[in-house]
């Protein structure tokens, strides 16, 4: 029997935009095992490292067209900025950019930086969003990434940010080797028993070149195995939506009127300024990418030059970046943008491309739209890697 699944009311397409501005702080106290971004555990050059974002943010101010809607501080751990840091880079930012009246300003932070004197210095500053690297609410789990808190912190800044802020995202990871079912149960239990009004979980992943795939490969640490990842992701799926939460992007669920709005940015293709170094940007026609080396970065800026290299976008790489992110949301592939975008050729290929996956209950169309079914959330990458194309003349 053919399953019909519509929209819940309030998953609208989010409006058009100006995009807004990434900002990555490139510091940590330590180096989690299964991380691959750009950081440094020495905060030697972290005064240098500030001064030079706002440098960079005055050299490109002319690309970004309107006023920002999202400020957001990744990294890294920007939650080790101080608070003449922030002060400084808020200053640049709000002289530099227009700004909506009504901005989402998002600080990464871990559990073990979330003292009462830091959690007044972030309420005090322009912040009003905190995304909080919990991960995991047990101590064996955390010992094996080699994050820098326990569990018990993991719990109580969680209970001391919601004195000082509203909107709180906690991030979760799944899959881990050895992880059961109920175990993955009681963290996602802890986590919703705290009243937290948005969850980003990712499923564990083994990057090249970290500490977690020579673990792997020793032998001290089981493989990450995708059953595993799959059985845990169905959970996460049932207990969000039995709390009130919607999954409006693969890895994320929030409760209605907290959707992250950075989030929904990247996922339906507005522009964004990534400032520091191994940021990217995206400006809808080009990507571009800052050098991933603190001291290059820094003795780049201050020379007046930009370390970052430009590609420009195809109309094939535009297409298939569109069905990628789209894919991965509630709002879906609109067959008109493809249309207007692309050319009624893309709209023919995609619905051909796309014929197998409705027949197998793993896309569904609503209206103007192909959405993920259900079904077919956990295969979302490997659908799209389907519809995409090399070339269409």
């Amino acid at each position: 029997m053919n399953t019909i699944e519509k929209f819940p009311s309030s998953f609208v397409a989010p409006p058009l935009g100006a995009g807004g501005i990434y900002i990555h702080i490139p510091f940590c106290k330590q180096a989690c095992h299964y991380c691959d971004f750009h950081f440094s555990t020495s905060l030697k050059k972290k005064t240098e490292l500030v001064d030079a974002l706002c440098s960079e943010m005055i050299l490109r101010k002319d690309e970004i067209n309107g006023p920002l809607e999202t400020i957001y501080f990744g990294g890294g751990t920007p939650s080790l900025l101080e608070e003449n840091d922030l002060q400084l880079i808020f200053k640049t930012i709000f002289k530099t950019f227009k700004i909506s009246e009504n901005p989402e300003i998002t600080l990464e932070a871990n559990p073990d930086d979330l003292s009462v004197e830091k959690l007044e210095i972030l309420s005090r500053s322009k912040i009003n969003r905190l995304s909080i690297g919990v991960q995991s609410f047990f101590d064996e789990d955390l010992k094996l990434m080699n994050r820098a808190h326990d569990s018990t912190e993991a719990s109580g800044c969680l209970e001391l940010a919601k004195q000082y802020f509203e909107n709180i995202s906690i991030d979760l990871i799944y899959g881990m080797p050895e992880m059961s079912n109920s175990h993955w149960e009681e963290n996602l239990d802890k986590a919703l028993a705290l009243g937290i009004p948005h969850i980003s979980s990712y499923a564990l992943t083994v990057e090249p070149n970290t500490a977690l795939k020579k673990f792997i490969e020793k032998g001290i640490v089981k493989p990450v195995d995708d059953a595993v990842a799959q059985a845990h992701f169905e959970i996460l799926q049932q207990k969000m939506t039995a709390a009130g939460f919607e999954n409006y992007e693969f890895s994320n669920f929030g409760k209605p009127g907290y959707f992250s709005r950075n989030n929904t940015a990247y996922w339906t293709q507005k522009s964004y300024l990534g400032i520091g170094p191994s940021a990217h940007s995206y400006d809808g026609n080009r990507r571009s990418w800052n050098i991933n080396n603190n001291a290059l970065y820094i003795k780049s800026i201050t020379k007046g030059e930009l370390p970052l290299e430009r590609e420009t976008l195809s109309t094939t790489d535009k297409y298939n970046e569109y069905v990628m992110t789209g894919l991965r949301t509630v709002w879906g592939v609109s067959m008109g943008k493809i249309t207007t975008d692309f050319g009624p050729k893309f709209k023919e290929y995609l619905l051909k491309q796309a014929e197998k996956h409705l027949l197998e209950h793993l896309l569904f169309q609503d209206g103007d739209r192909i959405v993920v079914t259900h079904k077919g959330k956990f295969l979302s990458d490997g659908i799209a890697s389907d519809l995409f194309l090399l070339n269409l003349s």
